[in-house]
């Protein structure tokens, strides 16, 4: 299929490429398909880009290439949710926010993780209940 998108133009995607988001994206509920691809080879960043609306799409990463001892828990209504048997299989992404011409000031969202089952490409958005982690975890640190 070919969706329209702002950022990217006309994209054709693979079914099987698509990701079922069953909640939508918090403040995104609306929006449950995505497609998830690298912005450049090599690059940590990705994009997560709506099937539903071409004008939504995300920078997303790994957040243990900023924090490596992020660690989550995966509740058992989650890992129903999103098809899973244990939290092992699963992949975890975070939310990066580029304010414009600013990359220097980069934050990820360690707060709301997207837990993907990457396997049965189903996904979701939850909020952590660890309260040592930030919204806005600067993705670039201020020492040198």
């Amino acid at each position: 299929m070919e969706i329209k998108t702002t950022r990217f133009g006309n994209i054709t995607v693979q079914d099987e490429k698509v990701i079922c988001f069953p909640k939508g994206i918090l403040g995104f509920s609306q929006n449950k398909r995505f497609i998830l691809f690298p912005h450049t080879e090599g690059s940590p960043f990705y994009w997560l880009q709506s099937m539903d609306d071409g004008s939504v799409a995300f920078v997303v990463m790994n957040p243990q290439l900023v924090k490596p001892d992020y660690k989550i828990t995966v509740e058992e209504s989650v890992l129903s949710e999103i098809k899973a048997e244990e939290s092992s299989e699963l992949d975890v992404l975070c939310i990066v926010t580029i304010p414009h011409n600013q990359p220097d000031k980069m934050t990820i969202n360690l707060l709301g993780p997207i837990i993907l089952n990457a396997d049965k490409r189903y996904a979701m958005q939850v909020v952590c209940p660890e309260e040592n982690y930030s919204h806005r975890h600067p993705i670039i640190s201020d020492k040198g």
